[in-house]
């Protein structure tokens, strides 16, 4: 059995033989894996998602096709995968004591990984497939925004258990007021900054602030 018809890492093996030949193989798998996404990133960001052909990404790649519709079923699949990874190491917000500069960090992750790394040239290629098209927008809201928002409700929680914050503070909206807009900008203009990103968190901590005066 080729590599190309190993599933690498998605795919487990009970069999001792199987499991040999997987050892052996996912060198190899995991550079074809590897080389699949790059090539769809760069194919995605010179030619957007309209032009976006799983035969060209195979022959950047110096793939078959088939070894592509083995492990994603349509372009919108890949295309997702390729996302959610780029957008990964920008989600975790460390607790450093300081709810404030918690918040910072939440618009600070999102802002970095749109402008100064690979996310930000396949999500720009990617933002109306995300709104207009559900078989990539739903698995995207599930994973990459879920998780965006699941990250931000333990700032939030960590901030309202040091009294920073109100208790009523609305999670859904303050992800929204953390990171949309940075969204907005990227999609319709205007500077990506720490300045920025500092004025966003500030607005969003005064507005859920706890009033220290009346215990709120």
């Amino acid at each position: 059995m080729s590599s190309e018809n190993q599933d690498g890492p998605y795919r487990n093996s009970s069999a001792t033989i199987g499991s040999a030949r997987r050892a052996l193989g996912r060198p190899r798998s995991d550079r074809v894996h590897r080389a699949i996404l790059e090539a769809a990133r760069a194919e995605l960001v010179e030619h957007g998602f309209s032009r976006f052909r799983l035969e060209h990404v195979a022959a950047r790649a110096g793939v078959g096709k088939a070894t592509i519709y083995r492990r994603w079923p349509s372009k919108e699949a890949l295309a997702h995968d390729l996302l959610a990874e780029l957008a990964a190491p920008h989600i975790a917000v460390a607790d450093v004591g300081d709810t404030r500069a918690e918040l910072r960090a939440c618009v600070a992750t999102a802002l970095h990984a749109v402008a100064e790394t690979p996310f930000g040239p396949v999500i720009r290629a990617l933002l109306s497939q995300i709104a207009i098209n559900p078989a990539l927008g739903d698995p995207f809201r599930a994973t990459v925004v879920q998780a965006r928002r699941e990250e931000v409700a333990r700032v939030i929680g960590r901030g309202i258990a040091r009294r920073d914050l109100r208790p009523d503070a609305d999670v859904d909206v303050a992800t929204e007021l953390l990171v949309g807009p940075v969204y907005f900008r990227l999609m319709f203009g205007g500077g990506l900054s720490a300045d920025f990103a500092e004025r966003v968190a500030d607005s969003v901590y005064q507005g859920y602030a706890r009033d220290a005066r009346s215990g709120s």
